[in-house]
């Protein structure tokens, strides 16, 4: 095995380990001795987003796509980063791209549908999501993304019954389950609002905003250590730069509450 080989396996193992610096500097350490390895060019990109080095990420994915322009998980990553940075018409360009080139790559049209959404342009996102769903009934990611539209319309039952459907297909999808604990939250019911964080946390230890959610629902149980305990996971775990002024908030709420309990 030659040294850059085993470069990219450390690399690998500390992008996968969270330590995002480490692995952007053993990835580049690879490109150097092989700028053609595909992978390494991937790996690179995703480890420049978790850093919060979107527009760096943005240039290594431009330039693997312009080489391999059928490499889809590089579109999608683009796109992704795209709509990240707020550049929201040119995540649509890629999601587009895919679903043409790809129209079975249902995540394409759901992806674009997110970024309708966000936009408040409700019934484009519908459009999309009912596509991907005539295209796969079961997509879960379709359900949760339909039901945050329905939510947010006011349609609150049928949101529901979107959140149910998708907990019921995949019992360990923690999306679902944390949906559902934001919809009871919403409606004051906090013992199932808690009850179901802790499912969506059970199915994913490292699901930041379950832990956000379940500090909020501890504060309005009086539950202040446990609510402490749940913010500081949240701090934890959640480094993303659209984050900051949630992490802001939460890190002053925090201290406040360890101040109280001391």
């Amino acid at each position: 095995m030659s040294d850059y080989e085993l470069t990219f396996g450390r690399g690998q193992q500390a992008l996968e380990n969270g330590e995002s610096a480490d692995a952007i500097r053993l990835f580049r350490k690879v490109l150097e001795a092989a700028p053609q390895h595909v992978e390494a060019q991937f790996l690179l990109a995703e480890a420049l987003v978790d850093n919060g080095q979107l527009n760096d990420a943005v240039t290594v994915l431009e330039g693997l796509i312009a080489a391999d322009p059928g490499h889809l998980d590089a579109q999608f990553l683009l796109g992704d980063t795209f709509f990240e940075l707020g550049r929201s018409d040119e995540a649509c360009r890629i999601y587009r791209a895919i679903a043409e080139n790809a129209p079975d790559e249902i995540d394409a049209f759901i992806s674009l549908g997110l970024v309708h959404f966000h936009n408040d342009q409700f019934d484009q996102a519908e459009q999309c999501y009912q596509q991907a769903l005539q295209k796969e009934p079961d997509s879960v990611f379709a359900l949760n993304s339909l039901g945050d539209l329905c939510f947010a319309q006011g349609r609150y039952d049928e949101a529901k019954d979107c959140y149910v459907k998708a907990s019921k297909i995949d019992p360990d999808d923690p999306q679902g389950y944390f949906n559902l604990a934001e919809f009871h939250y919403d409606n004051g019911d906090l013992n199932e609002a808690g009850r179901l964080c802790r499912e969506a946390i059970r199915c994913a230890s490292e699901f930041a905003f379950a832990y956000l959610t379940l500090g909020n629902i501890c504060l309005d149980q009086d539950l202040t250590q446990e609510a402490v305990q749940s913010f500081q996971q949240f701090l934890r775990l959640e480094k993303s730069p659209t984050s900051a002024a949630i992490r802001e908030e939460v890190s002053a709420l925090l201290e406040g509450l360890t101040n109280e309990l001391s």
